[in-house]
């Protein structure tokens, strides 16, 4: 069902849901938008971009 384990943007790239991800079970690595396993799997210093990023739109959103 594309509602719980994707959406595709508006230039047609294809986004797994943080859902999906889980129930997956694991870091693939690539750096996905809604990784729920804290980019585990990507090496740095992409990583810690990664995780540099997603707190700052963190900040921004609330």
């Amino acid at each position: 069902m594309q509602q719980d384990d994707y959406y595709i943007l508006p230039d047609g790239r294809l986004v797994f849901t943080a859902t999906y991800l889980l129930k997956r079970g694991w870091c693939c690595g690539n750096g996905c938008v809604n990784c729920p396993y804290d980019y585990i799997n990507v090496a740095e210093p992409q990583r810690t971009e990664l995780l540099v990023k997603r707190a700052k739109d963190e900040r921004k959103a609330h």
